[in-house]
């Protein structure tokens, strides 16, 4: 597994930065960096199967028991027992599952974007779009694609949409640019078929102190879910953030600050 790490290496105050399901670790640097001069020590991996680390010769366990496994490994490798979690998506499911363990490491949560309920509708979509096209002629077609696809990150400058692009994909041996994950993983996602996320269960036996985020047209956390989400479980913060849906990439100044001021009250 790789990951990036910001900020004093044996700072007290630890973040681990989990992303979406096709994404990887270099999505949080501009948060990050922030983070990074206060002090905080900020670690974001790439999740196996994306980015820099390896993949699985079984697809099959491209899922949440292998990535919290993988997480458990992780804190002792960085000789972490107590951390904050910020995780997008898939992210923040991973890190709502550890959440609610008896003894968890998990000290505070930051859902960006997810919840305890996710429709099946929405996975739909995404599942329509993981990993295709497999290949692009070009940088420029392959950052077109990404800008398309990922509108709901929200109105990003030309630099922010440079800097995914950078780190989303890789040249080919052959020729081209390719996603920068394995693609048996966008296979795995593809075979099954979408069924709505339901952890509500775990949610209510979830009692660390939470901030919820949400883009305000995000059909990954619907309205109705981030509401019912503040009157159960941890009753978290409710923040929605406007011009985007699926979900908020963290880099504008008003979510960063978001973020920066939460952690910083406790």
């Amino acid at each position: 597994m790789a990951w990036v790490e910001w900020g004093p290496e044996h700072g007290e105050r630890v973040l681990i930065c989990a992303h979406g399901l096709a994404r990887n670790g270099r999505d949080f640097d501009v948060l990050a960096a922030h983070l990074a001069e206060e002090g905080w020590r900020v670690v974001s991996p790439d999740m196996v199967g994306r980015g820099e680390s390896g993949w699985l010769a079984d697809p099959k366990g491209y899922a949440l028991t292998q990535y919290m496994a993988d997480m458990t490994v992780l804190l002792a490798a960085i000789g972490a027992t107590e951390v904050d979690w910020l995780g997008t998506s898939m992210g923040g499911l991973i890190g709502l599952l550890m959440a609610a363990l008896p003894e968890t490491p998990i000290r505070r949560l930051v859902l960006n974007d997810i919840g305890p309920f996710v429709p099946k509708a929405a996975l739909a979509r995404i599942a329509g779009y993981v990993g295709q096209p497999e290949r692009f002629a070009d940088w420029a077609e392959a950052e077109a694609y990404l800008r398309r696809i990922y509108a709901p990150f929200g109105p990003l400058s030309d630099l922010e949409w440079a800097h995914l692009a950078r780190h989303s994909f890789k040249e080919r041996a052959a020729g081209g640019v390719t996603h920068h994950f394995d693609p048996k993983l966008a296979a795995q996602v593809r075979s099954s078929e979408p069924k709505d996320v339901d952890l509500w269960a775990v949610w209510d036996r979830l009692r660390r102190p939470t901030l919820v985020l949400r883009g305000e047209s995000s059909d990954v956390l619907p309205a109705a879910t981030a509401a019912e989400m503040t009157q159960r479980g941890p009753r978290p913060i409710l923040l929605t953030f406007p011009q985007c849906g699926h979900a908020p990439a963290l880099m504008h100044a008003d979510q960063v600050a978001a973020v920066q001021g939460w952690l910083g009250s406790g």
